[in-house]
């Protein structure tokens, strides 16, 4: 089984989520004790999320740089950053990173492709919504990426940073999302991203009027199947 390497803490919540699924996904696969070889390396998301509010993109790239330079030394053989919005930096964290690095959008975007799909509504950050670092990769791949509209993305946001980040889940704001997820559908949307690592924490399946492609858990069964050598 090869090592992988998380670089989370962006937020803990996510990392959490993380840790989780990639015990329960090598165990239904090897059975008994077995469980994944994991390295993480948890930053503080405080000084992560000023650097987001400060448009200092490029520090934060550094930041991670370092982080990811630890986990090769450390022996991890793979990197998982545990979170869709700093994809915005990963060429500037992998600069000089030798291991690969496994990006969520392009996992992401195999799968709604692969369930012959083709138009995902994106429920994510600001960040991840209205730039194009990640709706860049999902049309690349083939994909038609629906964005929610400035109210919803507003709301979004909120709701991811002052509440899911920080492991607070509220029936108003799982009925918000319900209520977006059903505009997204409505504006022509076959499917779902929920592309924050913690938006999982209130949609999934079967809350959804479309199928729900769950970033992390994906990111995570990606992981495995590398790490088992089964793709």
């Amino acid at each position: 089984m090869r090592t992988i390497g998380i670089l989370g803490g962006m937020s803990a919540a996510s990392t959490q989520i993380y840790y989780a699924r990639l015990c329960e996904k090598v165990r239904a696969r090897l059975g008994g004790l077995h469980s994944p070889q994991l390295l993480i390396r948890s930053l503080d998301f405080a000084e992560v999320e000023a650097l987001q509010q400060a448009d200092e993109w490029a520090q934060a790239g550094r930041l991670l740089n370092r982080h990811a330079k630890a986990l090769q030394r450390g022996g991890a053989e793979l990197l998982l950053l545990a979170t869709n919005t700093m994809h915005k930096v990963a060429d500037e964290m992998m600069a000089g990173v030798d291991i690969p690095m496994l990006h969520i959008a392009d996992a992401t975007a195999a799968a709604v492709a692969a369930a012959g799909l083709s138009q995902p509504g994106l429920m994510a950050t600001a960040f991840t919504m209205e730039q194009t670092f990640y709706t860049d990769r999902l049309r690349g791949a083939g994909l038609q990426p629906v964005i929610p509209g400035a109210r919803d993305r507003a709301e979004i946001h909120r709701i991811i940073y002052d509440e899911l980040c920080k492991e607070i889940v509220l029936d108003e704001s799982l009925t918000a999302f319900e209520s977006i997820a059903r505009r997204l559908v409505a504006s022509g949307a076959d499917s779902l991203i929920l592309g924050c690592t913690e938006v999982g924490l209130l949609l999934n399946d079967q809350n959804t009027p479309a199928p729900a492609f769950d970033t992390t858990d994906i990111h995570c069964q990606a992981a495995v199947r590398w790490a088992l050598d089964e793709s």
